[in-house]
């Protein structure tokens, strides 16, 4: 990876400029930037709370606001007291998906962006989850409730808001969009000024804003600055890639969806420039790389949406080749950015990240075996009317108890997974099911009518807590061992989020990487057995660590004086020089 660390030649003013006059053209740049311009100077400079450097201490918890609950609490003070009692050095901070309030998918169908849920708590309690972690925040930036004022002021046919959102007229060929679910593009509403068809990417409740309204623009970069200021120290974009819409292209990754993050990051570089924009691209890997940008001028960091289903496919297979092959690829194109790794989220296990890296046949043996173990899959509408398979509905866990399926060896899979995602060169993120053992939920998905609700289960802290006292169930034996994982990674420089990697040939059955620190005075090399049998590991040992090494999974210390080295099955080891 490049060392280069140069800063941009332009300050983030001058950049905004430039890239008005590029969106808007001539008729419409000077009112976009004047707009912008005008938002920035409302905002006085925004300090870290926690400094602005990324370590190998730096781990993200995933979690909705109102995930553990308490008789008589708001559940956002239930989550920042939890979260203070037992995640005090396991993670260094808290994504919380959205908490405004919302009419449909969870929070993603936002109904004010500035207000705190009423039912979960108030800023002050956000604030007191912030006093302990670095937060992220998402924002929804596609997309508004179809309940938001904003919307609602353009039924009524009030100006300004006609322009906010995307009316199309006539029937226009749009076989070319690119469609993220099986559900219509257009959505008719009656307005006051007749009946108009409006674009809805994602659902009927979920409305797209119009960015070629410069006062869009604005909107959202006015929002992001209100959440650094509210102690935002990530904001997460959500589904940007749809973006910018033009009629006659797929409307995903257009140019100008790239200089509007571009303005977003510049906008922040200017008020609080140690706030990290993350985007939300799940799509294929080299197209969600791209938001890196040159390294220096969109996303500081990329969700690694290829991640979850290689990682799933070599425990299934017992081969970790085609996972070796794509991490042996990767590459960051400065030392400012990085890669955000997880294995689950709120949402499913996606499938478009890894199509041109697993065939046709690979993917179609992940579906089948999901649909198998209980799990449920997503489809999506093709250009050409079809549809077919996008995401997997099913807890990571689950996905990795396929026979034979005792306890203890899907415990011993489910950690091989995640000490290859925390191995990786980026940031960790865990959801809060996976550190804290949870199953599948399909009464979530008979109740709620979604394949998605199948691992979004809301837990009663009473019953989690005494759980995790008994050292016997499982969620106290994954916690356990997640959390020392994680405590682990935060002694080794080697795993600085902005180190360097080498994925290594130690055999089909071997993932083998070798991470050393931006200084290179430090080195760990990850191994893991992805398949059910002892592997015995050929390595150079003396030109990789020496001959004497330490485990700092397990804290046994070896002495290689041998050509070989063997793993039980699914065993992981980070070995570093002794």
């Amino acid at each position: 990876m490049p060392a280069s660390d140069a800063p941009l030649a332009e300050s983030p003013l001058a950049r905004i400029r430039t890239l008005c006059a590029a969106i808007y053209g001539d008729s419409r740049a000077e009112e976009a930037f004047t707009r912008l311009c005008q938002v920035v100077a409302s905002y006085p400079p925004i300090r870290p709370r926690f400094g602005d450097d990324l370590t190998e201490r730096d781990a993200l918890l995933i979690a909705y606001g109102d995930q553990v609950r308490a008789p008589h609490e708001p559940p956002l003070r239930t989550l920042a007291d939890f979260c203070a009692r037992y995640l005090a050095g396991v993670v260094s901070a808290i994504h919380l998906l959205p908490f405004h309030p919302y009419t449909s998918d969870d929070g993603f169908a936002v109904a004010d962006y500035r207000a705190v849920n009423p039912d979960w708590g108030s800023w002050d309690d956000i604030a007191q989850l912030g006093a302990r972690f670095r937060l992220m925040f998402d924002a929804v930036v596609n997309h508004v409730s179809s309940q938001h004022p904003w919307f609602q002021a353009y039924l009524r046919g009030e100006p300004p808001y006609l322009d906010y959102f995307i009316t199309v007229e006539g029937e226009p060929d749009l076989s070319q969009v690119v469609r993220p679910r099986a559900l219509p593009l257009l959505t008719r509403f009656d307005t006051a000024l007749g009946q108009r068809k409006v674009w809805t990417t994602f659902s009927a409740d979920q409305i797209d804003l119009n960015y070629a309204n410069p006062a869009v623009l604005a909107e959202m970069v006015d929002l992001l600055l209100f959440y650094a200021q509210r102690g935002a120290d990530f904001i997460r974009l959500d589904a940007v890639a749809y973006l910018w819409k033009a009629i006659g292209t797929p409307c995903i990754h257009l140019t100008n969806t790239h200089r509007v993050v571009q303005i977003f990051r510049a906008a922040l570089d200017a008020i609080a420039p140690h706030v990290r924009l993350i985007t939300e691209t799940n799509v294929p890997h080299a197209e969600n790389v791209a938001y890196f940008g040159d390294g220096y001028n969109e996303a500081q960091l990329v969700y690694n949406f290829a991640l979850p289903p290689l990682v799933l496919h070599a425990l299934q297979t017992g081969d970790a080749r085609m996972l070796s092959q794509w991490a042996s690829s990767l590459a960051l194109p400065s030392r400012r950015v990085t890669f955000l790794n997880f294995l689950a989220s709120h949402d499913g296990i996606g499938l478009n990240p890894v199509r041109g890296i697993l065939s046709e046949r690979e993917i179609a043996g992940l579906v089948a075996r999901t649909r198998a173990l209980g799990g449920l899959v997503s489809e999506k509408f093709n250009s050409d009317g079809s549809r077919s398979p996008y995401e997997l509905n099913v807890n990571y866990f689950d996905a990795l108890c396929f026979a034979p399926a005792d306890e203890a060896t899907c415990i011993e899979r489910f950690l091989a997974a995640h000490a290859i995602m925390c191995a990786l060169v980026g940031v960790p993120a865990i959801y809060f099911h996976s550190l804290f053992g949870s199953r599948s939920w399909p009464e979530g998905v008979r109740r709620l009518g979604y394949n998605r609700a199948i691992n979004r289960e809301k837990l009663s802290r009473e019953m989690l807590e005494r759980e995790l006292a008994d050292k016997g169930t499982r969620r106290a034996r994954v916690f356990s061992r997640l959390a020392h994982l994680l405590r682990a990674r935060a002694t080794c420089p080697a795993l600085h989020p902005f180190g360097d990697q080498r994925v290594l040939d130690a055999g089909p059955a071997i993932f083998a990487l070798l991470r050393s620190a931006p200084d290179d005075r430090s080195r760990l090399l990850c191994l893991v057995n992805v398949s059910a049998q002892p592997q015995l590991v050929h390595l150079p040992w003396r030109a990789l660590l020496g001959t004497n090494m330490r485990d700092l999974i397990s804290g046994a210390r070896l002495s290689v004086h041998g050509p070989s080295l063997e793993l039980a099955p699914y065993q992981a080891r980070w070995l570093v020089n002794a």
